[in-house]
């Protein structure tokens, strides 16, 4: 069975702040059947802020958790699978992967830079002989800011015909540059499509619909199922088969709580092998957390899951959770806005701050944040033990805001417990963490802690402006 590998560099602009790519999406779709928004129906129950950080630093449970597959090795990678009618009696699957660069090691070429990986991806069926398609494939970039990015910079996909039946699926991504491998499995079903059945919505950023199971299909998956707060729609694509006649088939979005917060009706008029369908769901005030998209009902009911969060690189879901998490971030006159901000006015104030605090608006993420969630990832890891996150510590504090110290010096046990001196050169600033219970508890001496802040207070004065 045929296979084609489509390496897709589509440069998503996932920032709040700037128009994507996937908003041409109507144009292509010759049988568009609903373009509408969605309400909030209650408020989900807000996450403590530990279950926050273990949800923004440990993506893949939530995209388990949303039925993906994820990686287990040194490569991340999310991936999704989507079947649709194939030819014949056959089931087309298609396997969508979202990468990053930064998770490839690159080298210098010419005047850019390539990394170059192997893609594997295996199907086997009892009884039926392994489907194995291979590919080598290279990513080039002009600078070397490209191959720091952390976003979702390559979408690869898959096609594929198969049997329908139950099989395991296992992807491997290979870096050839320094060997480190992400391998996935999942157990999947491709369904055998009669007529009068429909398919399990499809997420997409980019689809041309199709009339018969001989029409290829284009389309451009949204393998994680991610929407940006403020910002993004969510594409839900569906085919109906072989209807008779003219056939209403309900669809529903709910969230977290199974409050259903959007219904329509998808209408096939059975008059084609395939009719494509597509609902473009533009959020008004958007539901933050994990969505669930319903199609059919009874037997027939099929399921997709998305996510509403604030950026694809830390998945938080919760509005006060994400501002107590940039405490020590800066710009506290327009956190205090945010923080007393009403529920209609948070998506304006979440885009202006995005774009204020962006250092390189060419660059689709915000590299001021990735710096800023990378120290509290860390802040977490040094200082455990304290009975609060290490990023709420003193030391978490300090290093969150100052960065790395020059100089680290413990002093051991005095009289008066154990301290430890950090030295920042450059701010000319010395700072003592006293111990004095002797449990690992340490805190700023009163006098550290007035430096401390006296240097943070000038920092955020001489910032620079960023966006604009």
């Amino acid at each position: 069975m045929a296979g084609s590998l489509v390496l897709y560099w589509y440069m998503r602009l996932l920032s709040l702040c700037r128009p994507r790519a996937a908003r041409v999406v109507a144009a292509f779709l010759p049988l568009l059947t609903a373009c509408t928004t969605w309400q909030r129906v209650g408020e989900n129950p807000a996450a403590s802020p530990e279950q926050q950080l273990t949800q923004l630093f440990n993506p893949a449970a939530l995209y388990t958790k949303m039925g993906r597959f994820v990686s287990t090795d040194q490569l991340f990678y999310v991936g999704s699978i989507a079947f649709v009618p194939g030819r014949g009696d056959s089931t087309l699957a298609v396997v969508g992967l979202s990468l990053s660069n930064r998770e490839f090691a690159f080298q210098r070429d010419g005047t850019g830079y390539t990394a170059k990986y192997r893609v594997e991806y295996q199907l086997t069926h009892p009884g039926a002989p392994t489907i194995l398609l291979t590919r080598d494939e290279a990513i080039r970039v002009a600078s070397f800011q490209e191959t720091l990015r952390t976003d979702e910079s390559i979408l690869l996909q898959q096609e594929t015909l198969v049997a329908p039946g139950e099989y395991q699926l296992t992807v491997r991504v290979r870096d050839i540059g320094n060997t480190q491998i992400g391998t996935a499995n999942q157990k999947v079903v491709a369904p055998r499509f009669a007529p009068g059945s429909v398919t399990a919505p499809i997420l997409a950023y980019e689809v041309r619909g199709r009339g018969s199971r001989n029409d290829s299909l284009n389309i451009v998956l949204n393998s994680r199922g991610s929407v940006a707060f403020g910002g993004d729609t969510l594409l839900v694509y569906l085919e109906g088969i072989g209807f008779k006649g003219r056939t209403s088939v309900p669809l529903e979005v709910r969230d977290e709580r199974d409050t259903v917060i959007f219904r329509t009706n998808v209408v096939f008029d059975g008059v084609r092998e395939i009719e494509s369908q597509a609902v473009r769901i533009a959020p008004d005030s958007a539901p933050l957390g994990q969505l669930e998209i319903v199609v059919g009902s009874g037997a027939a009911v099929q399921r997709n899951s998305a996510v509403v969060s604030f950026s694809q690189n830390w998945v938080v879901t919760n509005f006060d959770d994400l501002v107590s998490l940039l405490r020590f971030f800066g710009q506290d006159r327009r956190l205090d806005a945010m923080r007393r901000a009403k529920a209609g006015d948070r998506v304006s104030l979440w885009r202006e701050f995005y774009r204020a605090t962006d250092p390189n608006l060419q660059t689709p993420e915000n590299e001021a944040l990735d710096r800023y969630f990378g120290l509290v990832s860390l802040a977490n890891q040094r200082f455990p033990g304290e009975g609060v996150p290490g990023w709420r510590t003193d030391r978490g504090e300090v290093f969150v805001s100052l960065g790395e110290p020059d100089e680290v010096l413990d002093q051991g046990l005095q009289q008066q417990g154990r301290y430890v001196r950090w030295t920042y050169n450059d701010l000319r600033l010395a700072m003592v963490f006293q111990d004095v219970t002797g449990f690992g508890r340490f805190r700023l001496t009163p006098s550290s802690r007035s430096d401390f802040d006296r240097v943070r207070v000038r920092l955020q004065a001489q910032a620079p402006p960023t966006g604009n």
